[in-house]
């Protein structure tokens, strides 16, 4: 079977358009968007204008109780583990947020995304602020600016904001309230959702007469991904970051997918067919390669996938288990894989851990992870002290034999533990 757009064919003006998207595709936002008009939605207080078309609306409020009893029933009963949390010792405040942003892949396109703001309540105008970034979800709305929707969300919330954190957190472009495709792992496009939500949430928070301190970075699955994406985005903008957390993040896509493909294991999770549907779709749409996904995904499971990308119903049943099962049978040959246009975009894009880093990083992996390999896990880290007498920035920490939800679980309050140590 032939890969409809050529196994050597990157799509040269897309990648083109990539490359020069990323050079400065923050600058000039107030220009490219007009303050968006207040709106009233259900339950919701009217959006309030801020400079350079950023909205917020308060969209409800958690108090202590609620926080206490994600903490005690809510988080170990989706995450199938106990561990020891710290009890809230405060409500929460919710804003949603809507900001304008820019598709670096499509030139710079003008888009508006959404997020979240969380803020204790009465406990002062200062506090550390953590943005978080979301993992996996199948449905748009199951992201921080729709908190009730968010398990791993809520637990945030619960243990940081609850705690005395500013919690913020992007939907990522397509999600939320974001009318764009999904872009699934696009790394240049969550780069820029995520630092310009972060901006955002400064302006909001200036509204609010709140004053953040030190900056904390957190995700988990494919928010560790982003996570170090956005620090690595920071960095070269030479802000400051005083510590950077993840938990299960796969920072290395080439070597995950090959692994997928090539080495499957007795534990590898029945919904990973999920990611290679989400990033075939997104590669297409944001890289501009036409029938990229078809050249992936087989012909008798390609209006299933489809349909699952694009949020439509779909038969959950008829979904693959395997990536064996969903995949052409030319990507379990390693060199085609290698050399197709959808393996050079995620050999090309999704790594992030190769520069300098130097704000303080803790990788925190299970060794039962069904998702993220031990190796995977410590990548950044052997990269980082394979560098001359060794960068010690960068540490990978095991939560033992926790699967991919009790890695985050048992991650988080040590994110905590870490992040109060330094100042929070």
């Amino acid at each position: 079977m032939g890969d409809a757009v050529g196994a050597t064919d990157l799509g040269r003006r897309g990648l083109a358009r990539t490359a020069a998207g990323l050079v400065g595709a923050a600058a000039g936002l107030a220009a490219l968007l007009p303050v968006a008009k207040a709106e009233t939605k259900a339950g919701a207080e009217p959006l309030a204008p801020l400079a350079a078309g950023v909205t917020y609306s308060h969209v409800g409020s958690w108090d202590v109780a609620k926080l206490n009893q994600i903490l005690t029933a809510d988080a170990p009963k989706f995450f199938g583990i106990t561990v020891p949390l710290s009890p809230a010792r405060s409500g929460v405040a919710l804003y949603r947020v809507h900001y304008p942003s820019v598709v670096p892949e499509k030139g710079n396109l003008p888009i508006m995304a959404s997020g979240l703001v969380a803020v204790p309540d009465g406990e002062g105008s200062r506090f550390p602020l953590l943005s978080y970034q979301h993992g996996t979800v199948y449905q748009k709305e199951q992201v921080p600016s729709f908190p009730d929707q968010s398990p791993e969300t809520g637990l945030v919330l619960a243990q940081f904001a609850g705690q005395g954190y500013v919690v913020t957190g992007a939907d990522y472009f397509g999600m939320g309230t974001s009318r764009e495709a999904e872009g699934y792992l696009v790394k240049g496009s969550q780069q820029q959702a995520t630092v310009d939500m972060l901006a955002a949430a400064r302006a909001v928070l200036a509204a609010l007469k709140i004053e953040p301190t030190k900056l904390f970075l957190g995700g988990w699955s494919q928010g560790g991904f982003v996570t170090m994406a956005l620090l690595e985005r920071l960095e070269a903008q030479g802000m400051t970051v005083d510590g950077a957390a993840t938990a299960s993040g796969p920072l290395d896509g080439f070597a995950a997918f090959s692994g997928f493909l090539d080495f499957p294991r007795g534990i590898d999770a029945t919904w990973l067919p999920i990611l290679f549907i989400l990033t075939a779709f997104s590669f297409e749409n944001y890289y501009g390669v036409p029938d990229l996904a078809r050249s992936v995904i087989k012909d008798e499971h390609y209006d299933l996938a489809r349909k699952l990308y694009e949020r439509e119903s779909y038969d959950a049943a008829s979904l693959p288990t395997t990536v064996r099962a969903l995949v052409r049978a030319d990507y379990l040959s390693p060199r085609y894989f290698a050399s197709s246009a959808y393996g050079r975009i995620i050999s090309a894009t999704l790594h992030a851990y190769r520069w300098v880093i130097q704000s303080p990083v803790r990788n925190y992996y299970g060794e039962s992870d069904e998702v993220v390999t031990p190796g995977l896990g410590r990548i950044a880290m052997t990269y980082q002290e394979a560098m001359g007498s060794g960068n010690k920035a960068v540490s990978a920490i095991s939560t033992g034999k926790t699967d991919h939800r009790g890695t985050f679980m048992t991650a988080v309050p040590q994110w905590k533990n870490w992040f109060d140590a330094a100042g929070g």
